[in-house]
This record gives C-alpha cells, sequence and structure tokens, in this order.
C-alpha cells in the first residue's frame, strides 16, 4: 500500500519540466466543495459529538479509528495530507482550559500514539501536531477542540496547493482507514 518514498530520477524531473502547458491535465476535486462550501453532508449539531455519538458499530463509516476512554482517533474528511488525522475528547469544549486533566491526558497520549502510528504505516518525514483554538486561530469547529496530527513528507507541500489551492491525496480515506486501523486494534 504506502512504501518508503525514493526520489525521482534526473530524467523524471527533465521529463516533468519540459512538460508543454498544453499537456497539462486539469485536477477536479470536487470533494473540497462541501468544505468550501460549509456543507456539513447533513450533520445537524456538532459534527464531532454527532459522529461519535452514531456508535461503535459505524465507525468505520464515520472514519473513528479509536475509541478511548475519553477521547477519540477520526481522519480528518477534509485532510491537508493522506493520513491528516484528529484527537477528538468526547466532551464538547471548545477551549483547552476547560478539559478536564484525565481528558487533557488522554488527548496528547493519543496524539503520542497517532503520531507513532503515522510513522510507521505510512513512512512520513515529519509529523504536524497542534490545535487551533478560536475563530480567530483558524478552527473550523469552534466549540469542540480537537488536536491535529498531519503527516509530512520532504517537498510535500508544491504549487499545486499554493497555487491552484488544491490538495493531491493520492490514498483514499477508506483505503488508508483499512491500512491504518490494525494499528489501533
Amino acid at each position: 500500500m504506502i512504501e518508503p518514498r525514493s526520489e525521482p530520477s534526473g530524467a523524471n524531473r527533465r521529463a516533468q519540466a519540459a512538460m508543454a502547458p498544453e499537456a497539462v491535465q486539469h485536477l477536479w476535486a470536487p470533494w473540497r466543495y462541501g468544505y468550501i462550501a460549509g456543507d456539513d453532508e447533513g450533520i445537524e449539531g456538532c459534527p464531532f459529538c454527532v459522529l461519535a455519538g452514531r456508535g461503535e458499530e459505524r465507525d468505520r463509516e464515520s472514519l473513528i479509528l479509536y475509541r478511548g476512554q475519553r477521547a477519540y482517533v477520526i481522519f480528518n474528511a477534509y485532510p491537508y495530507n493522506p493520513g491528516h488525522l484528529m484527537v477528538v475528547p468526547f466532551a464538547h469544549v471548545g477551549e483547552l482550559g476547560d478539559l478536564d486533566q484525565e481528558t487533557s491526558t488522554e488527548v496528547w497520549e493519543l496524539g503520542r500514539r497517532c503520531a507513532a502510528v503515522l510513522h510507521e504505516r505510512t513512512f512520513c518525514d515529519g509529523i504536524n501536531l497542534g490545535m487551533n483554538l478560536g475563530k480567530a486561530g483558524g478552527a473550523g469547529i469552534v466549540d469542540h477542540l480537537h488536536l491535529h496530527v498531519v503527516p509530512r513528507w520532504a517537498a510535500d507541500t508544491n504549487f499545486i496547493s499554493t497555487v491552484g489551492a488544491t490538495r493531491v491525496l493520492p490514498v483514499a480515506l477508506d483505503e488508508l482507514y483499512d491500512h491504518l486501523s490494525p494499528s489501533f486494534s
């Protein structure tokens, strides 16, 4: 499924550089429109509460990889990179200071576990780990904090993200779910 990355050959780099503009294909990412338009796929209320409340029998459909006592691990439905996970407390809390000590500890421990699994299973070169708190802090869901765990590869941000406002994700979420889920069992 996901193999360690190898460097492209010089011939491949030269062939890419010599590509004529008319040979460039359009990349469509219609699944991103739901996020941009603010469509929450029919979920009424907090998506993190609704998805966790569906029950364990619907975890694969909800993209929940693991349920702990106080928090769970879920794939980001609108990922920055393949394998973009989030650790979400079950408690509907928007401020880090409002988490109780046990929940805070579990959130960060699950963040550590996610980072280890992503290194082991996706051969990523690094990890971005963080929270966007409050609207001004960039939170998409302001009232329910969550920890982002984003695998990164050398040179994974290129022109398509910076110029085209599009991400290229070479692996489908359900395929990656099946690849990572054994590490959370």
